[in-house]
């Protein structure tokens, strides 16, 4: 944890002095506020397990809350976890609710124009399905055939028009799912991190992600728009960095039962030369 914290913290030096004054004095209200507060206050999913849910206890734990954590010891500073929905993560970093945002969001262009998306991305999802084992290999196993989804999800579209599939939608996950168990459809489709995350959790020894991922989309965290060119903006690029450097990411998806992503084993590979020696 030392080389994190000390390789961020050169890494957002080195960044920082690039700015002009006038552009450090703008864009680093965030971090001087979080300093002076003694409080880092991040926004975290409490209902995606295993990167942000409540355990038996109440506690809001996971993959990313371990990481919000890294981020306030490498500050030096407690930690607050605000519980964010995919519908008002971005708000509450606008309004201030939030200093900072982990909470499984994919890194899309429009969203780089609400909020500071910082380099380089932190994790990767995509489409997959959940099934039977032996019940499908392959995606065109799916044409003209049942499959589970929810409601409001893109990965509907896109597998029914791709594959011929018929998309049986329910509210929630759990409904879904179930419908699986009771062979109401062939497969379950949805993102594959929350598929690996089922999977590990040893409530479906008899399933498996048997396709190919499709539609690969990296992860993005984020901070205010305004400050992702300032000192708290490369902060946060230089934790992430350092979290693919010392695969930091790697050891927490082992920590939390999930399926080894070959994105994080590139990340790591791409800048291990960097590693000290």
């Amino acid at each position: 944890m030392k080389r994190t914290v000390l390789g961020a913290l050169a890494v957002t030096v080195g960044l920082a002095l690039a700015l002009s004054a006038s552009q450090a004095q703008a864009q680093n209200d965030r971090f001087k506020k979080v300093l002076d507060r003694g409080t880092l206050v991040v926004g975290v999913k409490a209902d995606y397990k295993p990167w942000g849910f409540r355990n038996s206890d109440g506690k809001i734990v996971g993959m990313e809350i371990d990481m919000a954590q890294d981020v306030a010891d490498a500050l030096g500073v407690k930690l607050e976890l605000i519980p964010v929905q995919s519908s008002n993560r971005m708000q509450f970093l606008q309004q201030g609710k939030i200093d900072l945002m982990i909470a499984t969001m994919s890194d899309k262009a429009n969203r780089r124009k609400v909020v500071g998306i910082t380099d380089p991305n932190y994790y990767t999802s995509g489409t997959n399905v959940l099934a039977k084992k032996g019940a499908v290999s392959k995606w065109e196993d799916l044409r003209g055939k049942p499959v589970c989804g929810k409601q409001g999800a893109f990965y509907n579209k896109q597998v029914s028009q791709r594959y011929g599939a018929k998309i049986v939608a329910f509210v929630g996950n759990a409904e879904a799912k179930q419908a699986l168990r009771d062979g109401k459809c062939i497969a379950w489709v949805y993102d594959d991190s929350s598929i690996m995350a089922d999977l590990a959790s040893g409530q479906y020894d008899d399933y498996e992600m048997p396709m190919a991922t499709e539609d690969d989309t990296p992860w993005g965290l984020a901070v205010p728009l305004d400050e992702k060119d300032g000192i708290w903006g490369n902060f946060m690029s230089g934790m992430i960095y350092n979290w693919h450097r010392t695969g930091r990411l790697i050891e927490l998806e082992k920590k939390w039962g999930i399926q080894s992503t070959a994105y994080l084993g590139a990340m790591n590979k791409k800048f291990e030369a960097y590693q000290p020696k």
